[in-house]
């Protein structure tokens, strides 16, 4: 049998596909019992975290083991295994432990040498046997990388190479300054209460934020998780807990706000998001213009839903004409503002000019134009332009494009009064709140582009040293218990041939006292040790070195063993370990 692993993630598959292949709990379940159930497999595995889905088995055969697993992660995730396969990644054998061990030790997370990923292997590990679908194989493996990883954080500075997903999402808020100076003071709320979410939540206290709020959907996990907030020995935190119901509200008084649920659709939409920032959002832009701040009104003193958080067309107007406006609206700004028109887009352009309509809303006559902006009652300076060079579109059919278009000024966008973090597989957070002023939103996908050009800590490569020694001390472990079996049925041969010559013997020798058949029966079973002995030690170490699967077969064939009686040794000895094994 070999050890095979087939998977995806942050490395390999853009988010979007992670997000649509994630596995609630339940799918995870019936992933697991459906692959030791599979013909290939006799164990089974499942790695499921926010940046990656990892199937570990026992196979017998490789290619039939990548297509039989391949396929059920494909039926169980509900991505087509067409669309799937173009992203996924196979290990086998030594390349799958050092995967593993890589993974376990961080070198291998979306921030290198975070931590998580430890209680994340454990957790799979404790699924598994409780499923019963890890045999010997797999618990050694996966027992061995919880020591690897935890070997790897305590002799080498892995942990200065980078930070848990928590506290990198915070930075990222912060934008790289520093998060107690970024978080005292502010309100919390925390949604979720699984072990990303409370890790969340330990963070912002220990950060000094002035209070955290739990929201979950078992109210009672989330009242403990606030029980625990409070009590304990290193932060002041005041915590209480709200049910799901509660979050518009909470997400009102809430200054930063993180999510981590295993929901399989939106906890926040963006239409909520934008309801909840609106107030402050007009607050900021009205002291921005020096005026009293009115908390039901726009930045333009209109009242309803702000324009620094609408999700449409702000200016009104007609075309997709994003890249050349200005604060108000369109303006020519010479011809290569509209170089590469059509005529017909051209001319709808004019007329939408004509009739007053920059800006995206009409203005009373007489009333001042905002600074910096086209007056709408107006149209000269962009109708005549466009008439001008509409005439010679008539003939050329396209406006050629001289020269790059001059740059256009963007409006100041207000600072976040709202600050979210999406730490959640599929996302929690609508990806539209990106585009919402007053509202900064960090999510995996965006993590995932800040991390990838984060810089290496030099402890990486004495990780990397660790990690491939261990690789190599698993698997001459492994490949000396394969061939454990073969000895054992060989000794077991050895000692029922004595047995059986000593019982010739008395047959022979009715008289033989018990002394004397003590005597003989001692010194035959020397003879055979010391025969069996240098064999069966020197195949146990040339067995231990790479490529030494075949000298068990090769023990089988000389002597004849019975396959049988091999396999009977190895049930035995998986049997033992299984009551021996404690908890992971």
């Amino acid at each position: 049998m070999s050890l095979l692993v087939v998977g995806l993630s942050h490395r390999s598959a853009p988010v979007s596909v992670l997000e649509r292949a994630s596995l609630n709990a339940d799918a995870q379940v019936k992933l697991l019992q459906d692959t030791v159930a599979a013909e290939p497999a006799t164990e089974a595995a499942l790695l499921a975290t926010c940046n990656r889905i990892e199937l570990y088995a026992d196979v017998d055969k490789f290619h039939a083991g990548v297509a039989e697993l391949s396929t059920l992660l494909a039926q169980h995730s509900g991505v087509g295994l067409e669309e799937l396969t173009p992203y996924l990644y196979v290990h086998y054998e030594d390349r799958a432990v050092h995967h593993l061990f890589s993974v376990a030790c961080g070198l291998d997370s979306m921030v290198v040498g975070e931590g998580q990923i430890l209680g994340q292997i454990k957790d799979s590990l404790a699924r598994a046997q409780d499923l019963h679908s890890a045999g010997r194989l797999l618990n050694d493996l996966f027992q061995q990388a919880l020591r690897v990883g935890k070997r790897a954080h305590s002799e080498t500075g892995i942990d200065r190479a980078g930070q848990s997903l928590v506290t990198f999402g915070l930075e990222q808020l912060a934008q790289g300054g520093d998060i107690q100076a970024w978080a005292r003071g502010k309100k919390a709320l925390v949604i979720g209460a699984g072990s990303m979410s409370s890790l969340a939540a330990a963070t912002l206290a220990r950060a000094g934020v002035a209070e955290v709020v739990v929201a979950n959907r078992t109210l009672d996990r989330a009242e403990r998780l606030a029980q625990i907030l409070m009590e304990g020995d290193d932060t002041d935190v005041a915590a209480r807990a709200v049910p799901m119901e509660s979050v518009p509200a909470e997400l009102t008084r809430a200054d930063v706000a993180v999510s981590c649920t295993g929901a399989t659709g939106l906890v926040l939409t963006a239409e909520a998001i934008a309801a909840a920032a609106e107030g402050r959002t007009a607050v900021l832009w009205a002291e921005a213009d020096g005026e009293e701040p009115d908390r039901a009104a726009g930045p333009d003193g209109q009242r309803g839903n702000l324009p620094a958080t609408s999700l449409g067309n702000e200016d009104g107007c007609p075309l997709d004409l994003a890249s050349v406006q200005n604060t108000a609206g369109f303006s020519v700004l010479g011809e290569a503002a509209v170089a590469g028109m059509a005529a017909a887009d051209l001319e709808q352009h004019a007329a939408w000019v004509d009739n007053g309509a920059v800006g995206g809303a009409q203005r009373t006559a007489g009333a001042p134009a905002r600074p910096g902006t086209i007056d709408p009652l107006d149209p000269a300076p962009d109708a005549d332009a466009i008439a001008a060079l509409a005439a010679t579109v008539a003939t050329v059919g396209r406006i050629p494009e001289r020269r790059r278009p001059e740059p256009v000024e963007e409006p100041p966008r207000p600072q976040p009064v709202l600050f979210l973090l999406d730490l959640a597989m599929p996302r929690d957070i609508d990806a539209a709140v990106h585009r919402l002023a007053g509202v900064r939103l960090v999510d995996i996908e965006s993590l995932a582009e800040a991390s990838a050009g984060a810089p290496m800590a030099a402890d990486v490569d004495q990780v990397r040293r660790i990690v491939s020694d261990e690789v190599a001390a698993f698997g001459a472990a492994l490949r000396a218990a394969h061939i454990t079996p073969t000895v054992v049925a060989l000794r077991t041969m050895a000692a029922d041939v004595v047995a059986g010559e000593i019982a010739r013997l008395d047959g022979r020798l009715p008289g033989l006292d018990d002394k004397h058949r003590a005597e003989i029966t001692q010194t035959v079973r020397r003879v055979v040790d010391k025969l069996l002995h240098a064999p069966t030690v020197r195949v146990k170490q040339l067995a231990a070195e790479p490529g030494g699967a075949g000298y068990a077969d090769a023990l089988r064939t000389l002597f004849d063993l019975d396959p049988e009686t091999v396999a009977a040794v190895s049930r035995a000895e998986d049997s033992t370990t299984e009551k021996n094994r404690g908890p992971a």
